[in-house]
Formats: C-alpha cells, structure tokens, sequence
C-alpha cells in the first residue's frame, strides 16, 4: 500500500491538470512519471520479496528455533527466481539491459507463484537438513552463511532451468505468458455476470460472518491493479479507460461504506429510526463507516448473520457495480484510474479515483438513491420490530456516552506487569482485517493510559502486517471478522510467547467504544488464562466500570 498510495500521489499531480487543458512542461512531467515508474513500475519485484518474507515467517513457526529459515535470503532469492522468468533481456551497442514490462502490475501473479515456491524449496532443505554443516568450532554467523547456500542455489536454479525450458517451449516469459493465459478470465470478469459473482462472494461471506475482501481479494488483487494501470494508460492516451474491476471499484462502489454498501443504512438508523436502539447505533457508527469502517454497524446492528438484512446486504453491492458499468459502458465515464488509500470516503473516492469525471457526480448521486431504495423496506421492517421489542420490554433509550472523553479511574497497581516482557508495560496488539477498528480500539486505549498515568501501551495492525510488531507484545487481540485466521495467529503468538485473546462480535464493538472495559476485559483474560501472575500476585480488575 505505500508504494501504491504514494506512487498514486504522483500520478495525479502529473495528469489531473491535463483535464482542465493544463500539461507541466516536458521535464517536470518526466520528473513527475519517473517516481511512479520506479515505484509502480517495479511493485510485482517488490512483492515477489513481501510475500516470499511473510511465508518464511509463516514456515518459521513449525522448524526448531535453533534452525529458522532466514528471511533476507528467501526474499533475495526470491527476487533473483522473480527476474529469470518475467524479464526479458536485450543487447544494443551501450550493452547488456532488460525490458521492465512485467515487474509492474503485470507481473503480479508471477511473482506471488515465485514468492510460493521459493520459501517451500527453503523448507524441505531445511526441514530436511539439505544444508552445509560446519564443525561446532565455526562461529554461528559463518555457519548460518553456508547454511544458506544449498537452498539459495536450488530455488535460483530451479526458476533457471524452468525459464530455458518454458521459454523454448512458448517463447515468450513466464508473465507475459500468465497474462495471455488469463485475459478471458480478465475479460469474463469484466463482466455482469463476473462482477456479481466478485462482489456478491464478498458481501456473502461477510454475511455468515467471515470477513469476505480476505476471502476474495486476493484472487482478484492482481487483476485490480493490472486494470488500473492498463486505464490510466489509455486516458493518457485520450482514449476511453474501461476496465471496471479495480480497488477503487471495491472500496467506492461496491462497498461504499464497507462491505454490503452500508454507508446508506447507516445514516438511515442514525437519522431515520424510530427505534432508540438502532438510533444510537447508526450514531456511533456514521463516522467509521463514513470512512469504510463497518464493522460497527455490521455487529452492532447487526446487519450480518440478521435474515431480514440477508438480501439487501448481497444484491445492493451487485447493483452498485452494475450501475458503475452502465456509466463506463453506455455514457462514456472514465473508470478507475487512480488507486486512493480503502478510507477515503467513498463519494470523495469514487470522484477522485476516476479523473474527477463529471459524471461521477451524477452516479455518486444514483448510487446513494439506489442504496435507499433496496435497503428501506428491509429497515422499516426492521425498525418496527425494535420499536415492539422496546415497546414490549419498556427499554429505556440507549444513548451514545456523552462523557466518552472523562477520565476513568483505573488502579495502575492492578495492571499485571509480572507477565509483561519489559516489566514496564502491558504491550497490547489489536489485529482486524484492514487496521479500521483495531486502529479505533488502541488509539481508545492509549488516550485511556495518558490521562490516567496507566502502564499500558497498544499498537493497532492488518492482519498480515502484524509480523514485526508481534514478538514485542504481551497481548495480541484478534478481531472477530479474522476468527478464521485464528489458529494461524495462536502458532504465531505461542512462538513468540504472546497470549492470544479472542472476542465475538457485538463485544469487540463494545470494545472499541469503551477503553475501560477493554481493559478490563483484557486482564481478566490473561488471569483465566494464567490463573495465578508468575509472581503470585493475582491483579485485581483494572477498571471501576
């Protein structure tokens, strides 16, 4: 994401003023091209290395700590198998140079299957002790050097001897070949009937509760930011840029408002609801969803795993995408043709992200109206069986906090510091999916410390970004929408000797909203899961609730 994020920056001051008939000066401009090209142009080489790294450190967790597969190496290696079957050299009279076309975007599917393989073939060698072994009087650091020369020269070897053979069979290289392979996948996908299926498996596996971009996004990641490059090559070329699957399709069209198109629902509870209940809710949750993030209103509502939400939910992102194709296809809007970070807010980014087109307004208008229309008579039926519930049970109403930002009086004392690490702080890491709810829980948690003088640290991740910060932590709690990573973070968390705790919906969003329950919640669970401290000191509750 930084280097898409910051490439992307580039771009926009380089070509968004040709739309109002401005164009920077022929140096300026290259200047401008020339951070992007070498950012976005070489993303695939440095993804071939990311997700060669976080494999090994997958792999890591089942081999002896005394015998770890180094992660520098897999990821030079990595690199190296990436380049043999995806560049193609060329000689001309300065000498020996190599074509870039598929180290961008368009070698992405190429890299991941080089970053699957190479940290595999490090495994069995080590797995199997396929190493140089040096006698015991070698220091450690030269031996772990030799260590890694039989697994190096296999991978590399092994992407070498398949790139002479594969190029002889097809000439032409592993990536471009991937390409032609998959372009009516790219094409079918492109599709009515391939956006359905794309944005509707996100919205349904959502729906039952598991977090459905993790499930779908990665099949798709590569073909998103193929279709963006290959747009935003045709605008500069005055042509008509019309792949509609892209990121920006996903974050500002599909789920605006996160997943299900909940931006609309959301405000129609705070704004429209005559029940107290769902009133509050849509209050508390208007500025995360404003921002993608959802998952308060998807618990809190709730809105997944809730029949009467279950249609709505699934056909309001299809019809979305649907209408976003009409534009491109039939009036002639640009689409996706810049990448913009998943929390800028979708009106902002679906305008944004395609040029500032005129048209944009107009959809963003159509897009919001729609949403309306398939989601009202599911929220007024919805509404007024609250609004009987409340009746039927004299609930009184349920408010937000109107002093969120008092203090709270927590005995520092009752904070276990006999199990932390440094015996200084609590080091607290919250994982969801993408960092949205996570970041909302620790930012609470922190605020919670510092005023209260509290020996409490947090630290907020994606799950998949959490690797380095992990083994500093006394406490990793994982979100519900990532429950099915769960025994993957367990291995990971008992390597580092983390205690793992996990949370079910509607408490993870109660949570996020209180930090003196959160860490209530927190250190009741390490003593259930410690009993007594190692010290013999039982912490008593942190918080006065």
């Amino acid at each position: 994401m930084p280097i898409i994020i910051f490439s992307s920056i580039f771009i926009l001051v380089a070509d968004v003023p040709n739309i109002w008939g401005f164009y920077w000066p022929t140096g300026v401009s290259d200047s401008l091209n020339k951070v992007y090209n070498f950012s976005m142009g070489v993303l695939s080489l440095m993804a071939a290395a990311n997700v060669a790294r976080a494999l090994t450190r997958s792999k890591n967790v089942r081999l002896p700590k005394v015998d770890q597969m180094p992660e520098a190496a897999v990821m030079f290696g990595a690199q190296i198998s990436f380049l043999l079957v995806a560049v193609d050299p060329f000689t001309n009279k300065e000498g020996l140079y190599f074509s870039t076309a598929y180290m961008g975007t368009k070698g992405l599917i190429c890299a991941f299957l080089v970053a699957f393989i190479v940290p595999n073939i490090y495994y069995l060698c080590f797995k199997h002790h396929i190493t140089i072994k040096l006698p015991e009087q070698v220091p450690q650091n030269i031996s772990s050097a030799f260590t890694n020369i039989i697994p190096f020269a296999f991978s590399t070897t092994f992407f070498w001897l398949f790139d002479v053979v594969f190029r002889t069979l097809t000439h032409t290289n592993l990536a471009a070949w991937i390409i032609q392979a998959l372009s009516p996948l790219f094409t079918a996908a492109d599709g009515y009937a391939g956006l359905a299926i794309v944005y509707g498996a996100m919205a349904f596996f959502w729906f039952i509760g598991i977090q459905g971009p993790s499930i779908v996004e990665p099949a798709v990641t590569a073909i998103y930011l193929t279709n963006v490059e290959a747009n935003l090559h045709a605008f500069q070329a005055g042509a008509h840029a019309t792949n509609i699957l892209a990121q920006g399709t996903q974050y500002f069209v599909a789920t605006i408002g996160g997943t299900g198109a909940t931006l609309i629902i959301t405000y129609m509870f705070a704004l429209m609801s005559k029940s107290k209940e769902l009133k509050a809710v849509g209050r508390a949750s208007a500025i995360p969803v404003s921002f993608g993030v959802n998952e308060p209103i998807l618990f809190g509502a709730p809105l997944i795993l809730n029949p009467i939400f279950f249609l709505p939910f699934i056909i309001t992102p299809i019809l979305n995408v649907w209408l976003f194709k009409f534009f491109v296809d039939v009036l002639g809007m640009n689409a996706f043709i810049y990448n913009l970070p998943w929390t800028t807010p979708g009106p902002i980014g679906l305008y944004m992200g395609t040029g500032f087109a005129a048209l944009s307004l107009v959809l963003i208008a159509a897009i919001l109206v729609l949403d309306f229309v398939c989601y009202y008579p599911f929220f007024k039926v919805y509404d007024a069986q609250k609004v009987a519930e409340e009746a039927s049970s004299g609930a009184d109403t349920i408010e937000p906090e109107k002093n969120n930002d008092a203090p709270v009086a927590v005995d520092s004392g009752a904070i276990p510091l006999s199990i932390t690490k440094d015996g200084k702080d609590l080091n607290i890491l919250v994982i969801c999916a993408g960092g949205g709810t996570s970041g909302i829980l620790a930012n609470s948690l922190n605020k919670m410390a510092k005023q209260d003088d509290l020996p409490v640290e947090a630290a907020a991740a994606a799950y998949g970004a959490h690797g380095d910060l992990l083994p500093d932590m006394d406490v990793v709690v994982l979100a519900p929408q990532m429950d099915a990573m769960r025994d993957s973070l367990q291995a990971e968390a008992d390597k580092a000797d983390v205690k793992m705790i996990t949370t079910t919906g509607k408490q993870y969003i109660d949570l996020t909203r209180h930090a003196d329950k959160a860490l209530d919640f927190i250190v009741n669970r390490l003593k259930g899961v410690d009993g007594a401290v190692d010290s013999g000191h039982t912490p008593e509750s942190p918080a006065a609730v």
